[in-house]
């Protein structure tokens, strides 16, 4: 029964928060603590994660949240994703690469008004108690660990050939490191960002949606020739939406509707529901096989429908059209097709999003999962002078390839590959699961939750059990955890399989939390590909 060389299971009574780093998960579980519930958590957590992980999100990305309303009985969704700039220059453009750094890519930010929506319909307690963690970590400084020091000590030789960017990312990310270099338990100040979140939590999100912190960044994005107006600041507007929903297992799974591409995910499991998995030997061949098929089958149909109405979609999860895609799993012939866009992107290495997702429950029943990101690492690369505060690079994600049935246009909303969700069993939440990976999200989170479902593996067993990452054509890379045997017969079925490390970051950083429905008993669950952690109220 012992897990030698495993992560122990933490669980509570009072709550929980998985995030993906230890001080945020204890900024959260402090505030739960303290009589916050996991909406004021979620908040407080998050402007942690913009300190301590700032290559991966921050005030200014934009992301998803789905969460439990316990005194409203009902799973709800929040989008605080950005409508693409009106001046986006879309009849310049006919591939991702050209705007993957710079002014260009960045949308309007959307996390602090998620944030801030999210304490003001649900929450407890105000901003300058839920910032002040965050506060005193960018003021004092905290010890680098490990996924930090990778990640910014990788991306900097790319962002050095920046001439208008590196100047002020080099002053807040690597001056403002004890010794000038990313190292392990090198201390990291942020002095700026501190005094950004000082305003912000005395002043509200209006000091940046219209206010003088709006109008620093769009001088600089001015300066640097963006496309980002005041205007389209002032219309970056949170809303609360219903959830899309399918059951697996006896379990309702909700994720946020389109022009979130979470509907992947809920494909995925319908197809699979149609399988006896829990027959078949877990991470064996036809185990690893028909989750591998249903993925990139899932993927094709996403692609090939774009943004779907509700009516669409509706009809994408029917059953009759559902028993048509269990029809190709099962006849045996290769599955080639696109996993992200409907052309392949550029392969620049930079495709992996750089994204953070973080779930909270509390003693109250309230649950809620987010999803946010930056885009790629550091996002744009842009730092607003004297603010501490890194743009986004999310346009980056939106389709401008000429002739594409999915290319976007200035003032729509932006899709988005994430799929922060919520799993109730007999109207009551069980589950909170999400996880950052860029397209690798509508992948590698349905192959967790079928360890967790099909296999009956504890949540924490179930993040760590070995995942896959496809790409375009037929392309697969596997953890090597999965017998070799495993990986050769999967070659012969027709995947294009890389054997893969033993754990790799390309197949996601998870973060979740149950809770048991008798008992009321919380259970967290966190990655070992990233630095997650989870730490009980």
């Amino acid at each position: 029964m012992l897990q030698h060389g495993k992560r122990p299971t933490i669980t509570s009574r009072h709550g929980m928060v998985a995030a993906a780093h230890p001080l945020a998960a204890a900024t959260g579980a402090r505030i739960l603590a303290n009589g916050g519930n996991a909406f004021d958590a979620a908040a407080a957590t998050a402007a942690a994660l913009n300190v301590v992980e700032p290559y991966m999100s921050g005030l200014a990305g934009q992301g998803l949240a789905t969460c439990y309303v316990a005194a409203e009985k009902r799973v709800r969704s929040l989008n605080f994703m950005t409508k693409i700039p009106r001046k986006f220059p879309l009849d310049r453009l006919n591939a991702r690469a050209q705007i993957l750094r710079g002014p260009i890519p960045v949308g309007a930010p959307g996390n602090l008004a998620g944030w801030c929506e999210m304490v003001g319909t649900y929450g407890t307690k105000k901003l300058p108690e839920l910032f002040a963690p965050a506060i005193a970590i960018a003021r004092d400084g905290y010890a680098l660990i490990e996924f930090n020091v990778e990640e910014i000590g990788g991306v900097a030789p790319e962002l050095r050939v920046q001439s208008k960017l590196y100047p002020e990312w080099s002053r807040v990310y690597l001056e403002g490191i004890s010794g000038g270099k990313p190292a392990l338990g090198a201390v990291l100040k942020q002095p700026d960002l501190a005094k950004t979140l000082e305003a912000l939590a005395a002043e509200g999100p209006g000091l940046l949606y219209g206010g003088a912190l709006g109008k620093k960044l769009i001088e600089r994005l001015d300066e640097l020739g963006g496309c980002l107006t005041m205007d389209d600041l002032m219309d970056a507007k949170t809303e609360w939406i219903d959830p899309v929903s399918i059951t697996y297992r006896g379990r309702t799974v909700h994720v946020p509707p389109p022009p979130c591409e979470g509907f992947q995910y809920l494909l995925t499991l319908r197809i699979l529901e149609g399988f006896d998995l829990a027959r078949m030997p877990r991470n064996g061949i036809e185990h690893v096989d028909t989750v591998l098929r249903a993925i990139r089958i899932a993927a094709g149909v996403r692609i090939a429908n774009g943004v779907p109405s509700p009516q669409k979609l509706a009809e994408l999860l029917s059953e009759g059209h559902i028993e048509s895609l269990r029809a190709r799993v099962r006849d045996g012939k290769p599955v080639t097709g696109p996993t992200e866009q409907w052309t392949p992107p550029q392969n620049n290495g930079a495709a992996e999003g750089h994204t953070t997702s973080f779930s909270i429950a509390d003693r109250h029943g309230n649950m809620v999962c987010v999803t946010q990101s930056l885009g790629a690492v550091f996002g744009s690369g842009v730092v607003v002078p004297g603010t501490g505060v890194c743009l986004n690079n999310f346009l980056y994600w939106a389709d401008v390839t000429p002739g594409s049935p999915n290319r976007v246009k200035p003032g729509d909303a932006m899709p988005v590959c994430v799929a922060p969700s919520i799993v109730t069993q007999d109207d009551k939440p069980v589950l909170a699961l999400g996880t950052p990976g860029s397209y690798g999200i509508l992948q590698t989170q349905p192959q967790a939750f079928v360890q967790y479902a099909d296999y009956g593996l504890s949540l924490q067993q179930a993040i760590e059990a070995p995942r896959a990452r496809l790409t375009d054509g037929r392309a697969v890379l596997l953890e090597s955890r999965i017998d070799a045997d495993v990986h050769a017969e999967l070659r012969k079925r027709g995947h294009d399989l890389s054997s893969g490390p033993d754990w790799t970051m390309k197949v996601g950083g998870m973060q979740g939390v149950s809770v048991d429905p008798e008992t009321g008993v919380f259970t967290g669950g966190c990655d070992p590909r990233r630095d997650g952690y989870c730490v009980p109220a």
